[in-house]
């Protein structure tokens, strides 16, 4: 009987689940359970996306044409300037993190929630407020110093609403450091018994290393915009050279913490593709001890690493060389995790489900961007193309091609286990295939675009320049179908999904040996784990044989 539940062969009995513990609004806005919290940030997040969304669509249609005719420079400007910043602030940055990592965490470690449950609530009525405040800023008189804040379009005192948006920026910032501070507290003091360091689910270990490099890095963000909003509000002489400040401090504090921050956003998106292959590969994860180190890695050295984006802001040609060599070495622990996901696959059992396509969308899009970072590495060629579209095109094949993909991939994976529910798997399938497809029509003709020296930000442009544009800005339709699809399939499967077994993937780690959706507490008793997290893998499954049971736990029940 308990095989057979573990297995997700037979309900556990009949309970009420997360879903159903209390129905009204005031229970789902008070609530404390991690599960329920998560849905919190996922309902906002997505609504950030699509505001982000509608912003670049204005864009890309003005882009069209070498002249422009549909925007004013101005409105253009404070467009791709509401782009960045809800889509990087809003979305991208808790994207995984407080949605997958929220949800999943306790269940994968064993918990019955976070350490903190109040502090995480907290940490979403932050993010509502931070955002509100951010939106308020972009939509009142809007915001045309980009996302990154740069001096001196950001001291300069024609447009009052830099300082609401970066007051806005300013709390999210304490919201991240709340849910990192949750994280790296529940993962030292709630893991199960049995659950060791190096049992833990590699999913954990980003989540963990995502954590630390938010606790450290988030509190520079958080100095560097009080200080814009001190010498706005109080015309003190900090970043604005016209008063004797220094703008090349500010590029230096801003990238300390976001260069790690492009490991917030990446390092779950791992995670979340290392769950994935092994399941759908039915193979165990190659190099597991290696996957965790090439984590730690990335994280620490991420923090050495800011300076590349400085290569002609006139900074020592010698730091420039410091910079350039960390920005090659960190590129061997990312090589690594790619290579241990190719490995992964080889002699497995493959099955294309839909997960495992936006799983190799991301090996793919990683890679693509993670190459053309090596580019940017170097000193030559990245002054050559600074400024340009080859480095708007690298950003977001990290940052979008390979974390979105990542995401919705999570999230075709344990949507099952959130909702209880299956989703139609061809409309998946095709939803995956669209967005590969639509994200490299939108974003490769950039590289070239940018190679021959189109600047990034500019409302006109050369007409040799329009037929990337005109190629980019038909991707970005196809892309936007592939985003909206999975809205409308996952809404008709909460209403006429076949119901869902307790692990219908034939996956291991613990979050699959509950019911779905979860019960308030997770489990009804204490697991207790006496194997690593992808150890049944190798015990069989590449023979042929059907798929076992999860056994990385004895009994839950």
């Amino acid at each position: 009987m308990t095989d057979a539940l573990l297995a997700g062969e037979l309900p556990f009995p009949s309970r009420p689940d997360y879903l159903r513990d209390g129905t009204t609004l005031t229970s789902w806005l008070t609530t404390t359970d991690h599960k329920r919290i998560a849905i919190l940030f996922a309902v906002t997040i997505t609504a950030f996306f699509f505001m982000g969304g509608a912003a670049i669509t204005a864009v890309r249609l003005e882009l069209f044409t070498p002249n422009g005719g549909l925007l004013s420079s101005d409105t253009y400007n404070k467009l791709f300037s509401f782009h960045g910043i809800i889509m990087v602030w809003f979305f991208l940055l808790p994207s995984i993190p407080n949605t997958m990592g929220n949800f999943l965490l306790p269940l994968m470690i064993g918990a019955p929630d976070l350490a903190f449950p109040r502090l995480n609530l907290f940490s979403w009525y932050l993010t509502v407020a931070a955002g509100a405040v951010t939106v308020y800023a972009l939509v009142a008189g809007g915001v045309d110093t980009g996302w990154t804040f740069y001096t001196p379009y950001s001291t300069m005192f024609s447009n009052s609403h830099v300082l609401a948006a970066a007051a806005g920026v300013f709390m999210v910032g304490f919201s991240s450091i709340a849910t990192g501070v949750n994280f790296i507290a529940t993962i030292h003091i709630l893991r199960a018994p049995g659950m060791t360091w190096f049992r833990l689910p590699l999913f954990v270990w980003a989540i963990y290393a995502t954590s630390i490099i938010m606790v450290l890095a988030t509190p520079v963000l958080a100095i560097s915009l009080l200080l814009v909003i001190a010498e706005r509000w109080l015309g003190l002489p900090i970043f604005d050279p016209a008063r004797g400040g220094d703008p090349i401090l500010f590029q230096h504090l801003f990238w300390f913490y976001s260069h790690p921050a492009v490991y917030i956003m990446v390092l779950p998106a791992m995670g979340v593709v290392s769950e994935i292959i092994p399941c759908f590969a039915r193979r165990r994860i190659f190099g597991y001890d290696f996957m965790v180190y090439a984590m730690i890695a990335i994280a620490g050295i991420g923090f050495f690493v800011w300076g590349h984006h400085m290569f002609v802001s006139g900074q020592s040609a010698y730091a420039n060389l410091i910079f350039s060599f960390l920005s090659f070495i960190i590129g061997v622990p990312s090589a690594i995790k790619v290579f241990n996901w190719t490995a992964s696959l080889y002699r497995g059992q493959i099955s294309f489900n839909s997960p495992m396509l936006y799983a190799l969308g991301f090996v793919g899009l990683f890679t693509t961007g993670g190459l053309s970072g090596l580019f940017l590495a170097s000193i030559p060629v990245d002054v050559h193309v600074t400024d340009t579209y080859f480095v708007v095109a690298h950003f977001h094949y990290i940052m979008v091609g390979g974390s979105v993909s990542a995401f919705f991939g999570g999230l075709h994976f344990w949507w099952p286990k959130v909702t209880g529910k299956m989703y139609p798997e061809s409309w998946a399938k095709f939803a995956a295939i669209l967005m590969y497809s639509g994200f490299n029509m939108t974003f490769l003709p950039q590289f070239f675009a940018g190679y021959l020296g189109m600047p990034r930000r500019y409302h006109t442009y050369p007409p040799e320049y329009q037929i990337y544009n005109v190629m980019s800005s038909s991707g970005a339709a196809v892309l936007a179908v592939a985003y909206l699809l999975p809205l409308g399939y996952f809404a008709w499967s909460l209403f006429y999904g076949e119901r869902a077994g307790n692990n219908p993937w034939g996956a291991t780690g613990l979050e699959w040996t509950t019911t779905s959706p979860p019960p308030p507490q997770n489990f009804d008793r204490q697991p207790r784990v006496d194997r690593g997290p992808y150890d049944y893998h190798a015990a069989g499954q590449s023979a042929g044989l059907d798929p076992p049971e999860p056994q990385n736990a004895r009994e839950v029940r």
